[in-house]
């Protein structure tokens, strides 16, 4: 089987179209390359599916990998028959490889093993054989000075078969069927947890359920309570007939008196090797699932965060809201640079309210503001409120912002970089401003595990979580483009084909040279060779350029072809640009090239009616309800007004205004059956929410919008 085949079989798209695929990959080509400017070659298909192509070849060249270092472990061993190699080479299973070479891998000393040493194996052969009927006769013939009776040969030969029986193929393919069916999930409190976080896990202090249909949430709450020492957990069938059953069927081919001995092997192979391995195995596989699961979760509730509305190049007012240490603020030019930072004391204990007032009009004044970011930590509502009472000399737009990762970006090695002369909480303060004028380049510095919108992602495997939320971010920053003259180093690290060291060339080339003129000037930078180039030039942006293709996603290598349709049109190049009726004219078909196909030329249309357009939706302001500034301050039946700010497999989380968020349950989120929370609400939706139940002890709120 080759790679193609093998993602043929996994992929609904065109053969050819997966081949062109593979072969853009083989080239070092960037998958939101690929999916933008080789819709031609690939048929059109999107990053999504361009991603799965990647994934499976990736999977097949580890198969292959591993079908390699099998066969040659074997055959070191000199085990490898022709009929074994064939089973090896037709496979493409990981877990059928893996039964296939159990027999040969290397482990440590077995009780199979110390009955082989004993000179057991002869007569379990005799035993699997099954043609003898006197067995302590034939046992009593391998008696020696380490097997003193006849009873302990047997049990030793037994031993044997038990291994053999755990390494046949067939038996342990049919009982992972069975494990995969029957397996249960089942807990119970551990002797010493930690009464607050039984409290916690409460639901899951004695707790049975089939693992296969177990929801991602739910399985890895309860690993989690297992890896705080809050349960205990095991997994297993609660009924062993059917698996037993089938391994006699399998293996006891008569009733002679070998059969006695067969069937205690069989029930020794099942209790001590078969089942636990398996029952390992079934909760590995849910695991991986729940990983999965959980990972999609954060990663679209990551790519919505990312894509939220920026409000652009607006001088800002940004305040991280604190009590008795007071209200960080900075103010912020268009390009998100500090000019000022002040502290202001407007609440208890020092109450400084006509002086936090004074200082905030003339900021807003002195600096020109045209809009207030508010962190939406502690004192945020009361911040709010305070600003709201401030009458400014002009219209300002007072927006509340999620502050969540604002502290570790602050004391990241970013922050330092860029304000090595400023504390954390400065830093914290100018963070909270650039997310609402332009999320995605402020989110980036981020690991995004800080950002707070996903679930259970400190349990999936981690590995996996950075490469999904790298994609994602990837994605993200290339559907809306760089300005390169602008974008930090974590910014420009995520733009196709540049990655982190010729994102700092291309940081320090333009802190030596000034502003990038054109995009020809990217091939200056050092070590952006021209494979870097290609991947790259039609992501960066740059205004006022002196060729306008430059701000817009037209590539560098259709600029001929644009230019031809401008001079057929008799237009100069700037001039056809937005112009929708000389563009309307162009006949596609006449500027069809090898390189550039009918897909792409639509793409460069479109492109030429609004170059450069960000896909992103402007910011809207959004007030919560005055009266509510706590939790002590709702009520059942209350209608209020809220932000999605999490989405999980089970619902959303709903920020009312208040530092805890309420739990919109996937049921009340509409009239009728939902299977998929996202076809309902979308991370930063606004809503509508009414209160449902208000635990005050546990923090806990949960609301429904079914009003």
């Amino acid at each position: 089987m080759t790679n193609l085949q093998y993602i043929s079989a996994q992929v609904n798209a065109p053969q050819k179209s997966i081949e062109n695929t593979l072969q853009l990959l083989a080239e070092d080509c960037t998958i939101p390359f690929i999916s933008r400017y080789r819709k031609d070659m690939t048929g059109n298909l999107d990053e999504v599916v361009i991603e799965q192509i990647a994934k499976l070849n990736q999977a097949f060249e580890a198969i292959v990998k591993r079908k390699e270092a099998i066969v040659k472990s074997i055959a070191e061993q000199n085990a490898l028959t022709p009929e074994l190699s064939t089973k090896i080479n037709a496979s493409f299973d990981l877990t059928e490889l893996e039964d296939l070479y159990l027999p040969f891998k290397k482990k440590k000393k077995t009780r199979a093993d110390a009955a082989r040493e004993k000179g057991l194996e002869p007569l379990a052969k005799i035993i699997m054989a099954q043609n003898a009927d006197d067995m302590d006769f034939i046992a009593a013939k391998y008696l020696n000075d380490r097997v003193a009776n006849e009873d302990e040969a047997l049990q030793g030969a037994r031993d044997i078969i038990a291994e053999w029986i755990n390494e046949n193929v067939y038996i342990r393919k049919s009982l992972r069927r069975i494990f995969g069916r029957k397996a249960a999930i089942t807990t119970k409190v551990a002797k010493d947890a930690d009464p607050e976080k039984v409290k916690k896990f409460e639901q899951y202090l004695d707790w049975s359920e089939n693992v296969a249909k177990a929801p991602s949430h739910r399985l890895l709450a309860m690993l989690r309570a297992e890896n705080e020492g809050v349960i205990k957990f095991k997994v297993d069938i609660d009924d062993s007939d059917e698996a037993l059953q089938l391994m006699e069927q399998s293996v006891i081919k008569n009733k002679k008196e070998t059969a006695i001995q067969l069937k205690k092997a069989i029930d020794d192979s099942y209790k001590r090797l078969l089942a636990p391995a398996l029952s390992n195995e079934v909760l590995q596989e849910a695991k991986a699932k729940a990983d999965a699961t959980a990972i999609q979760v954060f990663a679209g509730n990551l790519g919505q965060l990312l894509l939220a509305p920026p409000l652009g190049e607006k001088r800002i007012l940004a305040i991280d809201p604190g009590y008795r240490s007071g209200c960080k603020v900075v103010c912020l030019d268009e390009k998100g640079d500090l000019l000022y930072n002040e502290t202001i004391f407007p609440h208890a204990p020092q109450n400084e309210t006509a002086m936090a007032i004074k200082k905030v009009r003339s900021m807003v004044n002195a600096y020109k503001i045209d809009a207030i970011s508010i962190g939406n930590g502690t004192a945020s509502r009361e911040t709010e409120f305070f600003i709201k009472k401030i009458a400014f000399d002009k219209p300002v737009q007072v927006f509340v912002v999620s502050e969540a990762g604002a502290s570790v970006y602050s004391a990241s090695k970013i922050a330092r970089d860029e304000f090595p002369k400023y504390d954390v909480t400065v830093r914290g303060a100018v963070s909270i401003g650039r997310r609402l004028s332009d999320p995605l380049a402020e989110l980036v510095k981020i690991d995004p595990k800080a950002i707070g919108v996903g679930q259970y992602q400190h349990d999936v495997d981690q590995s996996q979580l950075k490469d999904e939320l790298d994609t994602v971010v990837m994605r993200c920053v290339n559907s809306v483009g760089v300005n390169i003259n602008t974008a930090s180093k974590s910014l420009l690290g995520y733009v196709s084909g540049i990655g982190e060291k010729l994102a700092e060339n291309i940081v320090n080339y333009r802190s030596e040279n000034g502003p990038f003129e054109d995009r020809k000037q990217l091939k200056k930078v050092p070590r952006l060779g021209e494979k870097a180039y290609q991947q790259a030039a039609a992501f960066v942006r740059i205004p006022n350029a002196k060729n306008p293709l430059d701000n817009s996603a037209v590539h560098p290598e259709a600029y001929s072809i644009v230019e031809k349709m401008a001079k057929d049109l008799k237009l100069k190049t700037a001039d056809l640009i937005a112009n929708k009726e000389a563009i309307a004219k162009v006949n596609v078909a006449s500027y069809v090239t090898p390189e550039i196909g009918q897909l792409g030329l639509t793409d460069i249309l479109k492109e030429l009616v609004k170059p450069g357009l960000d896909p992103r939706k402007a910011a809207k302001v959004f007030e919560f309800d005055p009266n509510v500034k706590s939790i002590t301050d709702l009520r059942t039946g209350m209608v209020l007004p809220g932000i999605v700010n999490n989405i999980t497999n089970f619902g959303c989380f709903v920020d009312i205004g208040i530092k805890e968020s309420g739990l919109v349950h996937i049921s009340q989120l509409k009239e009728g059956f939902v299977s998929d929370v996202n076809e309902v609400v979308k991370l930063h939706q606004h809503v509508q929410v009414k209160v449902v139940e208000v635990d005050e002890s546990r923090k806990r709120i949960q609301l429904t919008m079914i009003l």
